[in-house]
């Protein structure tokens, strides 16, 4: 404790690996509270010692403080533009309800009690994951001792329960938007069908120089190679690609005009080929092919690939999972052909 930063206390801790490090903390005794944690960096525990002593706004010691040092150090390090804006989306919603809440208040009744009242049942499971990733985060940079509330309660289902989305791109369903699709569309379309990779990366893979396809997924980080002369569609794809000489990007999707393909341009084609779709459905008095239709997503083309793939394991290691259960919990739902014994 120092007479120029009166309460300021310092601990110093010996951590496994043998090395020293200095915790700093606010000095609670005189109120006979806990001290409060300001973490190891020196020049940080200032700037929070100086909130708490001079009565500055109040975020020290509490889950703001974690949310708002996260949010400027950690969430610009994730690499996909996707990640980013989910998680700084799940944090808006968990700022007003648990930044002002010390580290011991709370509970696992709290984060039950949040997604008990969160109309969003799944977005409110992805709200609770951040939160435990910035809580363990937190717990790291010495802002808290505490230990997640649900800690060691995966078995015990506290979290909303899900259901995998039950939907089967039929021949059918493919075809009639395919059929509505611009060209960068189906380009796309046959991309992720063939290689389930997720949308991000089939707007932003590289075109490839040989035989091969290597893919980094934008989300895992994992690795594959794909072999091109395997694919019915993807080498067609390739050649068209490699034609258009104007195009001034590395991307293996493009416009026809040479431009990359955004996000918001993916979009907008999907949209207009579905609707299309749809309308020529319902014009032939198919009403119920034209709502199955309107229920397709972009994405489910990912699904697709999995159903194509010649067993679970196939689609496992083509999905890229950590596990086969995952995969036939969420991409192959389809119901199994039985065949009867007598």
């Amino acid at each position: 404790m120092t007479n120029k930063h009166p309460r300021l206390r310092s601990h110093i801790r010996r951590r496994k690996d043998g090395s020293v490090r200095v915790y700093w903390f606010y000095d609670m005794r005189p109120e006979d509270k806990p001290d409060i944690p300001l973490g190891h960096d020196y020049d940080a525990a200032l700037v929070k010692w100086d909130e708490l002593h001079n009565h500055k706004p109040r975020i020290a010691g509490t889950l703001q403080e974690a949310f708002e040092q996260w949010e400027r150090e950690v969430l610009p390090s994730y690499e996909n533009a996707g990640t980013r804006r989910t998680y700084g989306q799940s944090l808006r919603k968990l700022k007003p309800v648990f930044g002002g809440s010390q580290w011991a208040d709370v509970e696992l009744s709290d984060l039950k009690g949040y997604l008990k009242h969160r109309t969003a049942k799944r977005q409110g499971n992805l709200e609770m994951s951040l939160l435990s990733v910035i809580w363990n985060w937190a717990r790291g940079e010495g802002m808290t001792n505490l230990h997640w509330p649900a800690a060691g309660m995966e078995r015990s289902r506290w979290k909303n329960k899900e259901k995998a989305r039950k939907f089967e791109v039929t021949d059918a369903l493919f075809e009639a938007v395919y059929a509505e699709a611009e060209p960068m569309l189906r380009d796309c379309m046959d991309l992720s069908t063939a290689t389930a990779m997720r949308l991000t990366d089939c707007r932003t893979i590289a075109l490839p120089k040989g035989d091969s396809l290597p893919l980094r997924a934008s989300k895992t980080g994992k690795e594959g190679d794909f072999d091109l002369s395997l694919s019915k569609v993807l080498p067609d794809l390739i050649a068209r690609r490699r034609a258009l000489a104007k195009a001034p990007h590395t991307m293996l999707l493009s416009m026809p005009n040479g431009k990359p393909v955004t996000e918001s341009m993916l979009r907008g084609a999907y949209d207009r080929a579905r609707a299309g779709a749809a309308l020529k459905a319902k014009q032939a008095d198919e009403h119920e092919f034209a709502s199955q239709i309107r229920a397709m997503f972009l994405r489910d083309c990912r699904k697709r690939a999995a159903d194509l793939a010649g067993d679970d394991q196939a689609a496992s290691d083509l999905l890229q999972h950590p596990d086969v259960a995952f995969t036939r919990k969420h991409y192959r739902t389809r119901a199994t052909t039985l065949k009867p014994v007598r």
